[in-house]
């Protein structure tokens, strides 16, 4: 059942995020407008569409939790093989999804601090190059 499941989603999330589903849904649409006068804007003719999109905005919801789920699931084995591979990483970071949002924010600002000292590096070396050197003078 649940290889079923994963399987049509799949195939679903293929299909309606294609640019002919796009198109298949700009026709539908403008069929109903044009139906309008026929049916006299009617509640009938504006519940059709309101049900109609109710019902597929519903099941695509599970559509994209799923194939979301899924991606993210891949990169994250991706990540922690990448991990495993290099030396210097740490192999605690495989599990940083199951730690608590306070510790994830401490990492974070960790990185943000790492990252603002070797842009730092980066512009001094840069500054140094940029200053003629002393055996030219």
């Amino acid at each position: 059942m649940k290889e079923f499941f994963r399987r049509i989603a799949q195939k679903a999330s293929l299909a309606v995020g294609s640019a002919a589903s796009f198109y298949a849904a700009l026709l539908l649409l403008a069929g109903w407008a044009l139906c309008g006068p026929f049916f006299d804007y009617s509640d009938t003719w504006q519940l059709v569409v309101n049900t109609t999109t109710s019902v597929v905005t519903f099941l695509m919801v599970f559509l994209i939790q799923n194939s979301q789920n899924r991606d993210a699931k891949a990169i994250h084995l991706k990540l922690n093989e990448l991990l495993r591979a290099i030396q210097e990483a740490r192999s605690g970071m495989v599990n940083l999804e199951e730690l608590p949002d306070e510790k994830l924010d401490a990492l974070h600002q960790q990185f943000k601090d790492i990252g603002q000292t070797e842009l730092a590096k980066e512009e001094f070396v840069a500054e140094s190059s940029a200053l003629p050197s002393p055996a030219a003078s």
